[in-house]
């Protein structure tokens, strides 16, 4: 009988990422926030993108959970922006993947 393959952190990291990513509004939503270089709150995207508030929000939650963006707390907004530690490391995970 064959062994299974077992997934390390690594594999579990890469798959986080990759799936934050795999809605084009996620992919513009990190474009746009690594192009401010800066935070903004929902509602300052909400104009830029065609979706419904609520569907932003859960795009934003899984970028969140993924540690791709993360939100500072200034009531009664949140402003998210890029956690840069974390896109950095991402890129040298896809960059690794990609090989």
């Amino acid at each position: 009988m064959a062994t299974k393959p077992k997934f390390t952190a690594q594999h579990e990291q890469i798959a986080r990422i990759c799936k934050a990513l795999s809605h084009p509004a996620r992919v513009y939503i990190m474009e746009k926030l690594i192009g401010l270089n800066a935070c903004c709150t929902s509602g300052e995207m909400i104009d830029d993108i065609p979706i419904a508030r609520s569907t932003l929000s859960q795009h934003l939650k899984e970028l969140k959970y993924a540690g791709l963006i993360q939100g500072n707390i200034e009531p009664p907004q949140i402003k998210y922006c890029v956690n840069r530690e974390n896109w950095e490391i991402a890129k040298t995970l896809l960059k690794s993947f990609m090989k």
